[in-house]
Formats: C-alpha cells, sequence, structure tokens
C-alpha cells in the first residue's frame, strides 16, 4: 500500500541512489525528493527515475525557481516540493506535469499556493506550527485541500498530527542522514512507517 510519506534525502550521492531507492520501497515508502542542495541531485533523480520510476515518486525538494523545476522535468522527476510558496514555481511544475508541494505557513501563503495551483501544501517549519497550528489552520482551507507536516513530524508523534489534519508527512533526518548505511536506512524506514500504519488505525 502506498502511503503519504515523503522521504526527503538530502546528502544523498548518486552512487547510493539505487540501494537506498530500493530500501526505501521495500520498507513501504513510494515518495521520494532529492533536495537540489545535495551533491550532483540532478544524477540522483535521474538515477532513481531509472531505477525505481515504475514504483516510485521520485522528485526534487528545495526547488527554488522555475528554470531548477524544468531541469527535474528533464530528468524525469515528476515532485516538485519547496521550502517556500513561490507562484511561478508552482504554475512551472504544473505546466510540466509534476506535482508542487510548495512550503506554507500561514493562512495567506497556503490560499496563495492553493490558488495558483499547488498540488498540496508543506506546512514548514512543521516544529514551530506544531499539530495546535495545523489544527487551527484546518478549518479554514477548502475541503479536500491536502497538508503534509515537514519538520517536527515522525513516528514518535504521527497521530497528534494526524488528529490535527495532516494529510501526510515529508520525512528527512529521521530517516536519512549522509553516512548512513543503506541497512540503517531500511530499519528507519520501517520503523516510520509501521509508526504510521499504527497511528492510522
Amino acid at each position: 500500500m502506498s502511503r503519504p510519506i515523503i522521504a526527503i534525502l538530502r546528502g544523498l550521492q548518486p552512487a547510493e541512489a539505487v540501494n537506498v531507492g530500493n530500501a526505501l520501497i521495500d520498507a513501504g515508502i513510494d515518495k521520494i525528493e532529492v533536495p537540489l542542495n545535495s551533491p550532483d541531485p540532478l544524477h540522483s533523480i535521474e538515477v532513481l527515475v531509472k531505477s525505481i520510476g515504475d514504483q516510485a515518486l521520485i522528485g526534487a525538494g528545495t526547488v527554488l525557481t522555475p528554470e531548477q523545476a524544468e531541469a527535474v522535468s528533464q530528468v524525469g522527476g515528476k515532485l516538485i516540493v519547496s521550502p517556500n510558496y513561490d507562484a511561478e514555481v508552482i504554475g512551472r511544475s504544473v505546466a510540466l506535469n509534476m506535482q508542487s508541494w510548495p512550503g506554507v505557513y500561514t493562512p495567506t501563503e497556503a490560499f496563495a499556493a492553493l490558488k495558483a495551483g499547488a498540488t498540496g501544501l508543506k506546512l514548514f517549519p512543521g516544529v514551530t506550527a506544531g499539530p495546535a497550528g495545523l489544527a487551527a489552520l484546518r478549518p479554514v482551507l477548502p475541503t479536500g485541500a491536502l497538508v503534509y507536516a515537514v519538520g517536527g513530524a515522525g513516528p514518535e508523534n504521527f497521530g497528534d498530527w494526524i488528529k490535527a489534519g495532516a494529510d501526510g508527512f515529508g520525512i528527512g533526518s529521521a530517516l536519512f542522514k549522509p553516512g548512513m548505511s543503506v541497512a540503517e536506512i531500511a530499519t528507519q524506514a520501517k520503523r516510520i512507517v509501521s509508526a504510521y500504519d499504527e497511528a492510522i488505525e
């Protein structure tokens, strides 16, 4: 089953992309972003697309310009995640048939991002908004608007976030840090998936 969890692989090296990607798929995580401030991120994205693109949604994080979105599209990426709201990035991503998940924090940003065509919203930084912040924002958002909590959301508090109205999560350092072995990443991925599955029961 596909879960609403985006793995954030900041610092991923192209040489390890296939093994890390396969470990995530095996654990049940099939949405992967490689932040553009990683080493040679477009190469990593291309490797992931070629190896597991038929099983997973692959793309980039920390996308700040329309040109960056275009570069991701050119290597086969289908997912654009940003730390901020930028109407041009959203528009270009959607025009290229990619999912667009901009970072928002306020109601103004959330509504602007949805108006610009965002696939869903990345509540960021989640650690400062907290579940209480999302619970206050959720009632005013349009029905069906998707909100993923990123930063400060993880296995220890999935339940609190889901009760507050989170539809999914972006998980970074709790899942992947440069230098971790594939076995460690696999273990963390399975733990995160198990915690999520328990939280939605």
